[in-house]
C-alpha cells in the first residue's frame, strides 16, 4: 500500500500547522517541505473544505489548524485523502476483468490487509505523530 502524494501533503500541511502558534502561509510550508505552491494551494483548500484548518484571506492572513491535533484521526484523514482503496483490479467491480476474480482467494487476503492497515491508522491522531523537539 502506498499513499498517494496528496495524502503525504495532507498530513505534512497538518504537522507543520500543528506545531505554530500563528498563522501560517502556504509559502513558508512549500518552503520547509520543498514542495510546489500550487500542489499545496489545492490540499490546503481540501483541509479547509473538511474542516480540518481555517485560512484567512488578506493582509495578516494564512492557515491555522482548527481542530486540536489529538482530535486529528490519521485513519480518518487518509480515507478522506486517498482517492480509493483499489489494491488489485478485482477490488472494483466496475473495472475487474480478472477471469479468476471469483475464485481467487487473493481479493480476501489483500482485504483483509488493507483494514489492519487502516485500523492500525485509526489509533493513532496528529498528535501521536508530530516531530519533536524541531523548531519551525
Amino acid at each position: 500500500m502506498r499513499l498517494t502524494l496528496y495524502s503525504d501533503y495532507s498530513l505534512r500541511v497538518l504537522m507543520f500547522l500543528a506545531r505554530r502558534e500563528e498563522r501560517t502561509q502556504i509559502d513558508e510550508i512549500a518552503q520547509f517541505y520543498h514542495i510546489s505552491k500550487n500542489h499545496l494551494t489545492k490540499v490546503v483548500n481540501n483541509l479547509a473544505t473538511m474542516g480540518y484548518i481555517e485560512t484567512t484571506r488578506g493582509r495578516g492572513g494564512g492557515m491555522t489548524l482548527k481542530m486540536a491535533p489529538e482530535e486529528i484521526n490519521i485513519g480518518g484523514l487518509i480515507r478522506k485523502t486517498e482517492e480509493h482503496f483499489t489494491l488489485v483490479e478485482c477490488f472494483d467491480p466496475e473495472t475487474n476483468t480478472c477471469p479468476i476474480a471469483g475464485i481467487c482467494g487473493l481479493q480476501n487476503v489483500l482485504g483483509e490487509a488493507l483494514m489492519a492497515y487502516l485500523n492500525v491508522l485509526d489509533q493513532y491522531t496528529l498528535q501521536d505523530v508530530l516531530f519533536k523537539k524541531v523548531t519551525i
